[in-house]
């Protein structure tokens, strides 16, 4: 149908806006407003001819720029109080006049609704291929518990007939305003509008309309929003701190989109992510990840997986991603675009490597904590060891502490991870000061209530910093011993790998920190002089930074 019609886009853009003073031609995520909309109809499959009508001359310069033809109008059509109609109708007059023939379908496309799709305008053109359509209009739906008033009786009164969730109200669709497409023949001065009417509904999204400042600063969030892939598993071999630093991570990108990508036999990750209500899909093998990744299209793709490899990554940025990598010890931390270890310190000459505190990113409920105070009696002591433990290095604390003369109440939080619950809990059945938990979701409010904690050096010390807790570190293997930050200078007492540290040595230490109010004030103010809540910040001014980068360098 469509190569034996002449279809015309007209784009109204006058300069005397008031709201945002030369709002058609601001720049918005770096482009003039009127340009998305010369783009959307240029890009267009269907589209003869797309003319800018305006009184305005640095429109009119600007608009030609971007490949639009440009009309003036006269003052007359020019003023606040002018409706669309004539505005239109002129500019097609004219474009016809200078083409010696007329067009089939003009379409009004509003420079406003700088979302739009070139896709969604196809889809409003392709619905005259029902010859008794004579005009489309684009929709929001705009279903809500909406009320009227009588101005006879002042009285409010409702305009639905009972009250139920959103999602079962019947459909009200919102005019957007940003596409009027109409048969030739329904195009007068004083209307643009046949008598049959169909509607082409819109996204949240598209169905933005700059009228004022909060508006732009919404349409220029959807422009910089960016499609995240988080490549994350969690499995018992490597528990699950991973994939809670994801979802840390993916609750605080609000302006951007966010797909977890997890292997479908590790189904502790699949669970926890699916709890949380964020999106993901699952993969077989390598291959199936790398198609689900192109369906997705991402601009940036995260890895938090442990170590990659040289071949994976580069297959990565083969298809045009943007790569950045989380504690990755692998060889593929040569390769990508930016890598971040909170945990590990690497060769400083890597300028693509970003190491140390500054880069930990806390599970959201540490950032709502407060600040430990420090009291001259210890009551509550917390053991909790991430993972499954596998150096029995809870029991080892927990006969250390029993050894003493501690009163005080000990809460025992194992990992999720943790073999044998049950034969823990028999050992210690018959004292009533030790409490255990596993798989805590707010491990937060059991280290605040904490005076002092046993844990090791891994995550746990950043959380335990973050709330200025004199905590002892015993290490659970090599990896750990090679984090460095659990260390004196940072307020810790690290007695390094816990196999290798007796029980009397535990009780020792333990007893000199209880007894010693001055020794764990100090490792408090040690700790609290560290800023672990910009972590998450600090990261992405990184990945933005180094993000443009990668975009300038694909442009030139």
């Amino acid at each position: 149908m469509f190569n034996n019609n002449k279809i015309l886009v007209v784009i109204p853009a006058r300069g005397g806006s008031k709201v945002i003073p030369r709002k058609n031609i601001r720049l918005l995520n770096n482009s003039p407003l009127i340009s998305y909309a010369i783009g959307t109809a240029r890009s267009s499959q269907y589209v003869d001819d797309v003319v800018l009508t305006t009184d305005d001359s640095e429109i009119a310069l600007i608009a030609e720029k971007f490949g639009a033809s440009v009309v003036r109008r006269s003052h007359d059509l020019a003023d606040d109080t002018v409706p669309l109609d004539p505005v239109i109708y002129n500019a097609m007059i004219q474009k016809e006049k200078l083409a010696f023939d007329e067009y089939d379908i003009v379409i009004t496309l509003q420079p406003t609704s700088p979302l739009i799709k070139s896709s969604t305008l196809d889809r409003a053109i392709e619905k005259f291929e029902d010859f008794s359509v004579d005009s489309v209009i684009s929709v929001v739906d705009d279903r809500h518990l909406n009320w009227g008033y009588d101005e006879n009786n002042k009285r409010y009164f409702p305009l639905y007939t009972q009250r139920v969730n959103k999602q079962f109200l019947p459909k009200s669709f919102k005019e957007t305003g940003a596409i009027l497409a109409t048969r030739r023949s329904f195009v007068h001065e004083d209307s643009l509008l046949g008598t049959n009417i169909d509607l082409i509904e819109l996204s949240r999204e598209e169905s933005i309309n700059i009228e004022g400042y909060e508006d732009w600063w919404i349409a220029e969030n959807y422009l910089q929003k960016k499609r995240i892939a988080m490549v994350v598993n969690a499995y018992d071999e490597i528990g699950t701190r991973q994939v809670f630093r994801c979802l840390s991570m993916a609750s605080k990108l609000v302006f951007h989109e966010v797909l977890f990508l997890m292997d479908e036999s590790h189904k502790l990750g699949i669970d926890i992510v699916d709890s949380y209500n964020f999106s993901y899909e699952t993969y077989r093998s390598s291959d199936e990840l790398f198609t689900k990744l192109a369906q997705y299209s991402p601009h940036i793709v995260v890895n938090d997986i442990l170590d990659t490899t040289t071949e994976y990554v580069l297959k990565l940025k083969g298809e045009g991603y943007f790569v950045v990598n989380f504690e990755d010890l692998g060889t593929g931390t040569e390769v990508a675009d930016v890598v971040f270890d909170a945990l590990y310190e690497h060769d400083s000459s890597q300028d693509h490597i970003f190491s140390g505190y500054k880069y930990y990113i806390l599970k959201d409920d540490f950032y709502f904590q407060p600040k430990k105070i420090i009291t001259q009696d210890v009551n509550n002591v917390l053991v909790a060891f991430t993972g499954s433990d596998p150096n029995h290095l809870t029991e080892k604390v927990l006969n250390s502490i029993l050894k003493t003369n501690y009163e005080g109440r000990i809460n025992v939080v194992l990992g999720r991870e943790y073999p044998d619950k049950d034969g823990l809990i028999s050992k210690i059945e018959s004292n009533q000061a030790i409490q255990v938990y596993s798989d805590v979701a707010n491990i937060s409010e059991f280290m605040v209530k904490a005076d002092i904690i046993f844990a090791s050096a891994d995550r746990r010390m950043y959380e335990s910093c973050s709330l200025g807790i004199p905590t002892i570190c015993l290490c659970q293997d090599e990896r750990d011993q090679s984090h460095v930050f659990g260390n004196g200078s940072n307020g810790f007492i690290n007695m390094g790998l816990g196999v290798e540290v007796d029980e009397t040595e535990i009780m020792n230490q333990f007893i000199e920190l209880v007894n010693n109010y001055e020794r764990r004030m100090e490792m408090n103010e040690k700790m609290m002089s560290i800023d672990l809540k910009h972590g998450f910040d600090n990261a992405r001014s990184v990945v933005e930074e180094q993000y443009r980068n990668f975009v300038l360098s694909r442009k030139s």
